[in-house]
């Protein structure tokens, strides 16, 4: 899935068809490459299931995939939420000094004992 989410172009396509379906040939003429570059493009989102083509007579009609963007949401909140943990605690980590003092401490201290 982040494969898919991995160029902009593809990023641009899945947000054009969220906000509507389009055809193929409506989304390939606002990008500066082939038809067949679009195409391949839509075929990656397609295999990553984040979008839905169907035929209208001889057009191929490009939507979003609800499900599949909500679980993509899902999964990157949870990451999100694991590295803000992970941040969170090496800042205290750094924040300690060898001897077990925060940096406020020291900075205590030293204001307490100027001449020191």
């Amino acid at each position: 899935m982040f494969h898919a989410l991995a160029t902009s172009t593809r990023r641009d396509i899945l947000r054009r068809t969220i906000e509507r379906e389009q055809s193929v040939s409506t989304l390939a003429a606002e990008y500066e490459m082939s038809f067949a570059a679009v195409q391949k493009h839509v075929a990656v989102l397609e295999a990553a299931n984040l979008i839905v083509k169907r035929a209208e007579g001889r057009e191929r009609l490009v939507r979003a995939n609800p499900e599949m963007i909500a679980r993509a949401r899902a999964l990157l909140a949870r990451y999100e939420e694991l590295w803000r943990s992970r941040i969170a605690r090496l800042d205290d980590l750094l924040a300690e000094t060898p001897t077990g003092r925060t940096d406020s401490d020291s900075t205590d201290n030293a204001r307490q004992n100027p001449g020191d």
